[in-house]
């Protein structure tokens, strides 16, 4: 693999890991997503057809541009209202409003 694609190869590792972690989770039962991606990555890079490696990292790019976009998507019904209880994303959005400014909100009872 020359030095170019090599570098692209990188970039697109890197990005799709920072896409599972953002919008799949870092918790521990969701780590095989990132073990994979890792292992196809591993397993990817003894490919020696330039053409074949390119098309991986243009998949992996793809897929990283599709995990952006549906989190988009639920984000925009949301925002929008639509046929979805926002209990949990306003409690998540006053969270983070209460700690931009140092508090944090109390846990409610719920019995």
């Amino acid at each position: 693999m020359g030095s170019q694609q090599a570098l692209k190869a990188f970039k697109a590792y890197r990005d799709l890991l920072k896409a599972v972690k953002r919008h799949i989770g870092k918790e521990e039962y969701k780590k095989h997503f990132s073990e994979y991606i890792t292992e196809q990555f591993r397993k990817n890079s003894q490919l020696s057809d330039p053409s074949l490696v390119a098309q991986r990292i243009q998949l992996a790019n793809n897929y990283t541009y599709l995990l952006s976009s549906v989190h988009h998507h639920k984000e925009l019904l949301f925002s929008y209202n639509i046929a979805v209880d926002r209990s949990e994303e306003m409690k998540r959005v006053l969270g983070k409003s209460a700690a931009s400014v140092g508090l944090k909100l109390p846990e409610v009872y719920q019995p």
